[in-house]
């Protein structure tokens, strides 16, 4: 892993909350392809866009990413 890797949780929370890539991307107003490169690691969200996400999953930011040990 590179400095700027974050570990994610946002596939496991978005799936236990019966969201789609779509739906979840529909919700926070990014595309399906966005949602998709935060949830591989390929691309590292804005403050916004992770605040988004937490919202719209009913978590926190630290709930969704956190920095690897």
């Amino acid at each position: 892993m590179t400095d700027a890797a974050l570990l994610s949780q946002l596939k496991t929370l978005r799936t236990q909350a019966g969201l789609t890539q779509a739906d979840l991307a529909e919700r926070v107003g990014v595309t399906r392809k966005t949602i998709n490169t935060v949830e591989n690691g390929v691309f590292i969200p804005s403050t916004v866009l992770a605040l988004k996400l937490a919202r719209a999953l009913s978590t926190t930011v630290e709930g969704l990413f956190q920095l690897p040990d």
